[in-house]
């Protein structure tokens, strides 16, 4: 999975081309913990979102899961996402450890494109906003 993105600044927001497989992952960790929530108030804390910003984005992001597409993402959106990304491995834990197979079984990813992803995304808004 190709998990490095480049973001030109557009504004207040980023700009950058991702592919189907980037924004399917972006997708899963939004709609996994939207569906774990167990209340608005906890997906807030989570995210930084309730379930209707968290459903918008992840609507945004969908698309026909073949191609790659532009997108303008504000800030706010990339923390929230950011934080889907980074929120997902724990889900996963239990008095036995990290569950790798759970984890793909659920995600169908692997656990480093997560953290690669989550990575990235700071990598790419640090190079966008560098004087």
């Amino acid at each position: 999975m190709r998990t490095r993105i480049k973001l030109t600044r557009d504004g207040e927001a980023f700009h950058g081309r991702l592919t189907a497989t980037q924004t399917d992952l972006m997708c899963h960790a939004l709609g996994i913990l939207d569906d774990w929530a167990s209340t608005d108030e906890a997906l807030v804390v989570q995210l930084g979102a309730d379930r209707e910003e968290v459903r918008r984005l992840c609507d945004r992001l969908q698309g026909d899961h073949k191609t790659p597409r532009e997108f303008t993402l504000t800030a706010r959106e990339l923390h929230v996402i950011h934080a889907a990304i980074t929120a997902i491995a724990p889900m996963f834990l239990s008095n036995r450890g990290f569950s790798e197979e759970g984890f793909y079984n659920r995600t169908s990813f692997f656990r480093e494109n997560f953290d690669a992803m989550a990575l990235s995304i700071v990598y790419a808004v640090s190079e966008a906003t560098a004087p």
